[in-house]
């Protein structure tokens, strides 16, 4: 299982939009995202870094939960509504 953490989630479009970004990675696997922690678990993902590039990519900074905080000031989530 792979836990990250992507604190410009901030609403319902932020929680499609970053499971479309991983399933797009990786399509059979199980997410579950919880915008209350900002937190975003994968099972049966294969590489953590293919994940927090195709966040990246959606306009979201993710990283590994428990490391250092993403630069979230350079992004403002999916629609500028945090």
């Amino acid at each position: 299982m792979v836990e990250l953490r992507v604190d410009e989630m901030t609403c319902g479009h932020c929680v499609r939009a970053v499971t479309q970004a991983v399933r797009s990675v990786e399509p059979e696997a199980r997410v579950e995202v919880d915008l209350d922690s900002k937190r975003v678990r994968v099972e049966g993902a294969r590489s953590p870094d293919d994940l927090i590039r195709a966040l990246d990519a959606a306009g979201y900074a993710a990283v590994r939960a428990g490391e250092e905080k993403p630069d979230a000031e350079r992004r403002g989530g999916c629609c500028g509504c945090r």
